[in-house]
Formats: structure tokens, C-alpha cells, sequence
């Protein structure tokens, strides 16, 4: 039996899981500089701490509808692909849960293909799924091309 740390965290409602030990911050993307020509996902870059972090749009990369206008400031988590930088933007951030593997179920063969590729797999929890990503698909320069 092996038990794993995921950082739980919430994109239009739905539930997300990022293996805990790739999160390596958790703030607010204040002072974001837009991208020219880049994808819709991207929202800019930011220094954070003398890092400069390109912010992704977890709603816009998950093909879910926008943010309401008044809902709350958003957070981003921050993380690290193949060497660079990323704050995926999300809507909250909720708590870290150890899981047990042995509840852990590969994603649904059923998925849209923009899901497909960037789910590990899901848990089923008392009252709902969580939904864990794959933050290398999900944020890697090549993925985000692809999209």
C-alpha cells in the first residue's frame, strides 16, 4: 500500500488533484504582462520571488467556461516542467489529502481528448471525485502548442 500527498484544488466547480510534491507555491498572479501571439491559455508572465513564471489559465487550458465577473480574486500554483516555470491560475485552493493508492482508478476511456491527455487518474472520495492532473501535459510548452 503506498500513500500519496495531493494538493486539492478547484476549477469551475470541479475538484483537481496535483501531486503535492510538484506544487512549489501557491500565491495570487498580480501584475501579469500579456503575451503577444500567444495561446488563449496564456495569460502572461509574472516575476515571482526573481522567477519569471508564465501563468497559464486553468479554466481556458481545461476547456471550461470563464471566471464570473465577480467572482473572487483568483490563485495560481506554482510549478515546474522541464525546467521552467509555470503559475497555473485556478479558482481556489483547498487542502492536501493523503490517499491510498488502492482507491486510485485509472481516467475513463470515455474523456474528451483536450482531458484525455493531461488526467493521471481519478479518486473517488466520500462525496465527490478528485480528479488528478498531470502538470507535465497540462503545462508543457509542447502541449500547449498542440492544444
Amino acid at each position: 500500500m503506498s500513500i500519496r500527498d495531493y494538493v486539492t484544488l478547484r476549477v469551475g466547480g470541479q475538484l483537481f488533484g496535483v501531486d503535492a510534491a510538484r506544487v512549489h507555491d501557491v500565491f495570487h498572479p498580480r501584475g501579469l504582462t500579456p503575451v503577444p501571439l500567444s495561446r488563449p491559455e496564456i495569460a502572461g508572465v509574472l516575476n515571482l520571488r526573481g522567477r519569471i513564471v508564465t501563468a497559464v489559465c486553468a479554466r481556458q487550458r481545461l476547456a471550461l467556461p470563464p471566471r464570473e465577473a465577480d467572482a473572487p480574486e483568483p490563485l495560481a500554483i506554482g510549478l515546474e516542467v522541464q525546467g521552467d516555470s509555470y503559475g497555473l491560475i485556478i479558482d481556489s485552493v483547498d487542502e492536501v489529502l493523503k490517499l491510498d493508492d488502492e482507491r486510485f482508478h485509472a481516467p475513463p476511456g470515455n474523456l474528451p481528448p483536450r482531458w484525455a491527455d493531461i488526467i493521471v487518474g481519478v479518486y473517488q472520495l466520500e462525496k465527490e471525485l478528485l480528479i488528478v492532473l498531470d502538470p507535465h501535459t497540462l503545462l508543457d510548452a509542447a502541449h500547449l502548442k498542440a492544444a
